[in-house]
């Protein structure tokens, strides 16, 4: 795997892709025959109401879920052929994730949160990890706040907390499922304004909205309605 300045071909394509699941006797076509690359360095949003396929692409993106046709290549690696231990590994390393719930311990501090995807990882020792933890809450201006319990935060902290932890292990790809779904709009702004800075110091970002608002932040727009792509005008008036 390659960090995302030191390769020119796209970080993700996807060719003729289709998610079907079991329903009954039947099969639900989630993904229909989708065809998506995203280049490095991008900050894609995905737009589309409950049931269009989004949340089911993103899962993919992450190694979650599997297609069940077409080819998704992740860094020139060809996703199919991996073992469930690679994409794990693969997940841990290159991928950070972002929820709109934020998915912190309770039992752990701030830094601890933090940490967590080094732990996983298993690689670096106690005060490397304290370092690289403290390194990303001062990025998102939590410096103050590394042994502070989560429940002592705000909705906006807390979701800092949540954006540090992606962090940690230098990601490929940022991916952000509603992260500012819980937050008010002042607090949504400040958020954005982390992720598109971090997208200008050449991140990859792909995030999943039903918010309109958020579509100005973003180097490009897809829409999704009923597993299939359109384009803006049809989306409208779908």
């Amino acid at each position: 795997m390659n960090q995302a300045n030191e390769k020119n071909s796209p970080l993700i394509v996807m060719k003729n892709i289709n998610k079907y699941y079991p329903v009954g006797k039947n099969q639900l076509h989630v993904l229909k025959n989708l065809d998506l690359t995203i280049e490095r360095g991008e900050f894609l949003m995905i737009m589309g109401k409950s049931g269009s396929g989004k949340t089911t692409l993103m899962n993919i993106f992450g190694f979650l879920d599997t297609i069940s046709d077409g080819e998704y290549l992740f860094d020139e690696q060809d996703v199919s052929k991996l073992t469930e231990n690679q994409k794990s590994d693969l997940r841990n390393k290159y991928l950070g994730f972002i929820f709109q719930q934020f998915f912190l311990i309770q039992s752990l501090n701030v830094r601890q949160n933090v940490e967590l995807p080094m732990v996983y990882e298993g690689k670096r020792k106690d005060r490397e990890r304290q370092d690289v933890a403290k390194k990303y809450l001062d990025m998102v201006g939590l410096d103050t706040k590394e042994k502070s319990k989560t429940t002592e935060l705000s909705g906006g902290q807390q979701q800092r907390v949540a954006i540090a932890r992606a962090l940690v292990n230098e990601p490929l790809l940022i991916m952000a499922d509603e992260p500012t779904g819980a937050l008010d709009s002042e607090t949504s702004a400040d958020i954005m304004a982390i992720l598109t800075g971090l997208n200008k110091e050449g991140k990859t970002i792909v995030m999943v909205t039903h918010d309109n608002d958020m579509t100005k932040y973003a180097s490009r727009v897809i829409y999704m309605k009923d597993g299939l792509f359109l384009d803006e005008e049809a989306y409208k008036h779908a």
